[in-house]
């Protein structure tokens, strides 16, 4: 199954690049080109165990996502329950590195497959371009919502619902 990652480093503590990682509504819509659209399911209010999303791309794509870890400030993966018919399975996840002095190592993985099989020598190499174009478009500005004092600021928010809930 093709993995693919980029890095970045933020100049925000782990538990803020967690949370901004984990926005939705308005706030990632503010730092992330990908989505058109993106909200919690089944009543959740925030990102945990277990939780679902729904999010549309901009390229008008559907996926409804299930949390399988959520460990902040360190991890958090996810994979695909609904999709794009071509993904057989889609999967993702952050792991968070603190750097100390308030900066963080971010770095984002995608791994799937496609379906049919039958198509993935060719299939796997079309999706490693297209989705390591789209992580490192979406790392850039994942780091460029890192400084925005708005993304900030309801990120640190988030975290601190995290913390006393006793979500770590």
């Amino acid at each position: 199954m093709p993995r693919i990652e980029a890095t970045r480093i933020v100049d925000v503590d782990p538990w803020t690049a967690f949370a901004v990682s984990q926005t939705t509504g308005d706030t990632r819509l503010r730092w992330d080109p990908f989505v058109r659209r993106q909200h919690h399911l089944g009543g959740a209010t925030v990102a945990g165990p277990g939780v679902r999303t729904r999010t549309v791309s901009k390229h008008g794509l559907r996926m409804t996502s299930e949390y399988t870890s959520f460990h902040p400030p360190d991890r958090v993966g996810m994979k695909m329950v609904d999709g794009p018919w071509f993904f057989e399975r889609f999967g993702g996840g952050w792991v968070f590195h603190d750097l100390g002095d308030g900066r963080t190592e971010a770095t984002w993985r995608y791994t799937f497959s496609v379906r049919p099989g039958v198509l993935s020598p060719i299939a796997d190499r079309i999706g490693i371009r297209l989705l390591r174009r789209d992580i490192e478009q979406r790392l850039a500005a994942f780091a460029t919502g890192c400084a925005d004092p708005v993304v900030v600021t309801a990120a640190q928010e988030l975290a601190a619902r995290w913390r006393s809930s006793g979500t770590t």
